[in-house]
């Protein structure tokens, strides 16, 4: 039996793996979400790792870290806190020593740019005010009870995670697969292939359908976790 401690991403909280945990149990493992709270705009990536520290047992030396999209980006600092048998990033972002998440946006254009304009800015942050859009973008394959229970949970995103600058010399060395979705909408799927390889050293497993497999195929999944342990 492994640990499963999953980070959601960016405006999602800890909601969002709830049909991917009965599967990992059904699979004899332990499943916990969570909560990073991306939301809080005095949050650093150093909190989010101990955040993630406490959810867990200490004396558990079979933790699997799977980061979705933003949760990804989190898994340096939690290495560097916790002891971790694997980590996954799932449709993940992949820092890079020295840069921002705004930085390298910019330059290999990893985000869906049509998405800001579903967006408003609030105090520290921003929200979704265009559901259609974040309808497509985040839960084009999923179905319409899915849909219409998600979107109204997403939260407010704070702006400090892209501006915090990654202050490892070198990304840890702990065991990685990277989980892309081949329909992505939100992280591009041809940058994802090429940093897992390049950035990581990572394995790379390819799945169908869009930015929330948890929701669409958490069977499919919880398989390819699965297959990890």
């Amino acid at each position: 039996m492994s640990t499963f401690a999953l980070i959601h991403g960016a405006w999602h909280g800890p909601w969002c793996w709830e049909r991917l945990i009965p599967e990992l149990e059904r699979r004899g493992h332990r499943a916990i979400a969570v909560d990073v709270r991306f939301d809080d705009p005095t949050a650093t990536f150093t909190d989010h790792a101990a955040t993630f520290a406490a959810a867990i047992d200490e004396n558990d030396h079979d933790v699997v870290a799977v980061g979705h999209s933003l949760g990804s980006y989190a898994l340096p600092w939690i290495a560097d806190r916790c002891l971790l048998r694997h980590q996954v990033y799932l449709c993940g972002l992949v820092a890079e020593p020295g840069r921002t998440i705004a930085e390298l946006n910019r330059e290999q254009h990893i985000l869906n740019p049509g998405h800001s304009a579903g967006l408003a800015k609030v105090d520290g942050g921003t929200r979704w005010i265009d559901l259609d859009l974040a309808r497509s973008i985040f839960y084009p394959d999923c179905d319409e009870e899915i849909v219409t229970s998600a979107i109204p949970r997403l939260r407010v995103q704070a702006r400090e995670p892209m501006s915090q600058r990654c202050t490892f010399d070198r990304l840890p060395s702990i065991p990685a697969t990277y989980i892309v979705c081949a329909e992505d909408r939100m992280v591009d799927p041809g940058w994802s292939r090429r940093v897992a390889t390049e950035r990581l050293g990572a394995e790379v497993v390819e799945l169908p359908g869009g930015h929330s497999p948890f929701y669409s195929r958490p069977a499919v999944l919880a398989d390819a976790l699965h297959r990890l342990v």
